[in-house]
């Protein structure tokens, strides 16, 4: 448990499925929030990433980055992109939708991204770190990665009525707050364009300012 202003907030459940995603990836764009192939969805999930990535063009890192469908959104507002995916097949078949952009996309872990002393201006993370231990040492690791003055885009939720998964905002905030001097939380289960349906489920998107760290 962790205590935030006075309250136990509950911790990650990390019940995770195993589930073989090389296997998964020829069914996964068929999910209107992943294939993104309806207009109205793109559009609204092109909007969102609009909103949370800096207007400037800039270097972003997608950390399970599944099919490349956020990354390609990033790519055509301008953006240097690099994804990663722990499956082969994924992070091939996000490469043939982002050839011919100004991206690559390596097969590597999310928790520990292969980019070597690259920094980047965005670490941008939907529906992984819930899945991941230790998330307090993948944050840390995560706000590593960026430049001064970089940003965290985490787009999490919590699944599932008897058995949920996933994270609360309130429990990845309360992460966060070491790390991150602004941090700003944009409620999305009330937009169904996003998800192709009606949800009544928690979903969010945590946006965390790094700020200009002293001594990098």
């Amino acid at each position: 448990m962790t205590n935030v202003k006075g309250r136990t907030v509950a911790p990650v459940a990390w019940d995770a499925p195993d589930v073989d995603w090389d296997a998964a990836a020829g069914a996964f764009d068929d999910e209107p929030d992943h294939g993104l192939r309806d207009p109205q969805i793109r559009a609204a999930w092109a909007a969102r990433l609009r909103s949370w990535l800096p207007e400037r063009p800039a270097d972003v890192l997608d950390l399970g980055c599944g099919t490349g469908s956020l990354s390609l959104l990033a790519a055509e507002q301008g953006h240097r992109v690099t994804g990663v995916d722990s499956s082969p097949v994924m992070a091939e078949r996000a490469r043939a939708k982002l050839a011919g952009y100004d991206a690559v996309v390596l097969c590597g872990d999310a928790a520990a991204p292969p980019v070597g002393e690259r920094r980047f201006d965005v670490v941008l993370v939907r529906h992984v770190l819930w899945t991941l231990p230790g998330p307090d040492r993948v944050l840390r690791h995560w706000r590593d990665l960026l430049r001064p003055g970089g940003r965290l885009v985490l787009v999490e939720g919590v699944w599932g009525t008897l058995n949920p998964v996933g994270i609360p905002a309130e429990r990845l905030t309360a992460l966060l707050a070491p790390l991150s001097p602004e941090i700003r939380v944009e409620r999305l289960s009330g937009d169904p364009l996003l998800w192709g349906k009606a949800v009544t489920d928690e979903r969010y998107a945590v946006v965390a300012g790094m700020g200009h760290r002293s001594g990098q």
